[in-house]
C-alpha cells in the first residue's frame, strides 16, 4: 500500500469516506511512434553531487518502452543510467552521442539543449 500512497496527487489525507485519491496514470499512456516523439537531450550538473549526466526529456509512452529506449542508449554509449519520471538519465557527457543514436533510431524531432 505504501507504493500506492506515493503516487497520490494533490491530497495528502482526507476525512471524507467517499473521497477517491487522484493517482498518476503514467503506465496507461500509449507510446507515440518514434517519428512523433519530441525529445530534448541536454546536460545537467545540478543536484547530482557534482556528477554530469545527460538527460533525455519528453518521452511519451509506457514505462516498458521508456526503459527499453534507456537500455538501448546505455548499451550504445557504454555507460550506466536509468529511466525515471518521463526522463532518461545517462551517466556522463554523452549529449552528441545520444542525439546521434536517437536520430538514427528514427526520433527525428529530437533537439539538443544547453
Amino acid at each position: 500500500m505504501s507504493q500506492n500512497k506515493k503516487k497520490r496527487i494533490n491530497v495528502v489525507y482526507s476525512t471524507n469516506p467517499n473521497f477517491s485519491y487522484q493517482t498518476e496514470n503514467e503506465e496507461n499512456e500509449a507510446t507515440l511512434p518514434s517519428a512523433e516523439q519530441k525529445l530534448l537531450v541536454r546536460l545537467e550538473r545540478k543536484h547530482r553531487g557534482g556528477k554530469t549526466v545527460t538527460l533525455v526529456e519528453g518521452f511519451v509512452g509506457t514505462v516498458e518502452d521508456r526503459e527499453a529506449l534507456c537500455k538501448l542508449l546505455k548499451t550504445k554509449c557504454g555507460v550506466g543510467g536509468s529511466a525515471k519520471e518521463r526522463e532518461i538519465i545517462i551517466q556522463g557527457e554523452q549529449t552528441q552521442k545520444v542525439y546521434d543514436i536517437l536520430v538514427k533510431e528514427g526520433y527525428g524531432k529530437t533537439k539538443k539543449g544547453n
